[in-house]
């Protein structure tokens, strides 16, 4: 350790994981101011993070950014438990283990909910969420993970949000590995809810999630929370009080909001989503061309894939061992993700973060070594 303000220690591997993300030193840094949650100094740096989040969401809709400590399942669950009165439907699209997740909760809570399970490797068909909402007029809202990050597939975010709206629908997205690194509007995608995190595209740190409501529908669930503690309107009424603005009802996670706050200056320097999302783009390409050469092909086809996470299925040569791979990339300076889908056994490896193509370039010439020392290339 040491006593110099300016030193950031740094880690021994980069996160190649589709978050939490490698952070740059800036907002590392921003960590190492102490702030009392009452104070006037964090109350406004709070509000400068809730404004830039709803300016990032939409330009044109009225909204509302409501913060919520903890990751982002537990703002989905904040979310879907306070927003979904009791004759709610909500019809969920699922090809995913986050789809998945959002089930769970829903069955926790005993909200009543209809399942569309779709392939894992294919983006989620608005045909099918058609024929849900003609089959079925208790449907009251819809729910789709923009991007499934089991397999770094990307849903169609606008195609069902027109739907959705069509039917008169409030909808329902969990932009938890997407919103900040692919361009997305409220007004576009005719979202009415939409969850996200500060460890992902946005590239800070965790323990800080959120909801981008549209104010009118937002409004209209006073009173409909199942959890006194995840209470998005209670959260939200409290942060609005004239004699202490932008205050959390509870301990907030101060550290990681300094950090979110630089982590979104740090995106309007690089150019806004657009700039992040081609930055993202060139990551993944670079990736899926040196992973070919190392004896890895993508799970997912190039027209279904995101720049979020990409999904490669384990090798079937009887000396590649998962366990080889993880520890040549850990020798690199890299950590992967491992994972498993229904039809098939696969690593998966995040393109996001505070990372270039040379990072990537790095990564797939490691991965290539151990290919070539085991037999596969």
């Amino acid at each position: 350790m040491t006593d110099d303000p300016d030193f950031i220690e740094t880690s021994p591997y980069l996160l190649t994981t589709p978050g939490p993300v490698t952070t740059s030193p800036r907002v590392r840094r921003a960590q190492l101011r102490n702030q009392d949650p009452w104070d006037a100094d964090f109350r406004a740096t709070t509000a400068r993070v809730r404004e830039k989040v709803v300016a990032l969401a939409t330009r044109t809709v009225p909204a509302e950014m409501i913060p919520m400590q903890g990751c982002g399942t537990f703002a989905v669950e904040a979310l879907v438990g306070s927003v979904l009165p009791e004759a709610a439907r909500i019809l969920v699209l699922n090809n995913g283990a986050y789809g998945d997740r959002m089930l769970k909760i829903l069955r926790r809570l005993k909200i009543d909910h209809v399942e569309k399970a779709l392939p894992q490797h294919l983006p989620a068909d608005p045909a099918v969420a058609e024929q849900a909402l003609r089959d079925d007029a208790k449907i009251t809202h819809v729910a789709l993970v923009h991007c499934e990050t089991t397999t770094g597939v990307l849903n169609p975010l606008v195609e069902v949000g027109r739907l959705a709206r069509e039917y008169g629908k409030l909808y329902v997205v969990d932009a938890v590995s997407s919103f900040g690194g692919i361009p997305l509007s409220l007004e576009e995608a005719n979202i009415d809810f939409l969850v996200s995190t500060a460890n992902k595209c946005l590239q800070g740190v965790p323990g800080l999630a959120f909801v981008v409501a549209r104010r009118e529908p937002f409004l209209a669930t006073k009173g409909c929370a199942r959890s006194f503690s995840l209470d998005l309107h209670d959260q939200w009424e409290h942060m609005g009080q004239a004699e202490l603005p932008d205050k959390f009802r509870f301990t907030p996670p101060t550290t990681t909001t300094l950090a979110l706050a630089e982590a979104l200056d740090e995106l309007d320097d690089e150019g806004g989503v657009a700039a992040r999302h081609r930055r993202y783009q060139a990551n993944h390409a670079t990736l899926v061309t040196g992973m070919a050469a190392a004896g890895y092909e993508p799970l997912v086809a190039a027209a279904h894939r995101s720049p979020i996470v990409t999904a490669f299925p384990f090798p079937t040569h009887a000396g590649w061992r998962f366990d080889g791979l993880y520890q040549a990339l850990r020798t690199a300076g890299f950590t992967l993700y491992p994972g498993s889908i229904s039809h098939a056994t696969a690593f998966r490896i995040g393109t996001i973060g505070a990372l270039t193509p040379a990072d990537y370039t790095a990564l797939a010439d490691a991965s290539r070594g151990y290919s070539r020392a085991v037999g596969l290339v």
